[in-house]
């Protein structure tokens, strides 16, 4: 989920500043542990949105204190959010830098790819552990929607597991084979003919 989106989503609810967009933020994704979004990012994300002029800026003022500002979506903007909500979820799973450092560890001989597929076996371990204690101290009754995103981190972790198992068992068959290495290109001007 990318931050505009989630903000143009909070703001759809009801105009906010940028602390409260922050925290809500952080009440939607179950915490900063899940999604730590910093100040700045969600400042920023503002800026480019008003830029886009899919959201507005209005100045409150404050018993004593400087003026807030706060941020209401425009009707571009909620088209835009409409958009988003309308299109599925590209995931980026062959940009998965794990299995670029255990290729890497094959090309360059610099490592032991099996270590390799070890420690990070030992680290989504740690996560799953950390995830499932985090999902048990969830009510059902009162934080299911937290609770559905924690099984979801669980199964990934889980499919990760399995794969870290399989690139394991077929670690020597990927050694006899040959690397892959870039297409030469003639360099040069083409010929005339």
């Amino acid at each position: 989920m990318s931050v505009r989106h989630a903000v143009l989503g909070l703001l759809a609810q009801h105009p906010r500043h940028g602390y409260e967009l922050r925290a809500a933020f952080e009440a939607v994704v179950g915490g900063e542990e899940n999604w730590d979004v910093k100040p700045a990012q969600i400042y920023s994300t503002l800026a480019r949105l008003e830029k886009s002029q899919l959201v507005a800026e209005e100045s409150v003022g404050q018993d004593g204190g400087p003026e807030k500002r706060v941020y209401t979506i425009t009707p571009a903007g909620r088209t835009a959010l409409l958009e988003w909500f309308a299109t599925g979820i590209e995931h980026e799973h062959q940009r998965d830098e794990f299995f670029i450092k255990l290729m890497l560890s094959l090309v360059s001989g610099e490592a032991n790819p099996r270590a390799l597929l070890q420690t990070q076996r030992n680290q989504l371990y740690q996560e799953m552990h950390a995830v499932t204690t985090q999902r048990n101290r969830l009510n059902p009754k009162t934080e299911l929607a937290r609770i559905l995103l924690l099984d979801k981190a669980i199964m990934h972790l889980e499919a990760d597991l399995r794969w870290i198992d399989m690139a394991e068992g077929r670690l020597d068959e990927v050694k006899r084979q040959p690397l892959p290495e870039p297409e030469t290109k003639p360099r040069g001007r083409p010929r005339k003919i």
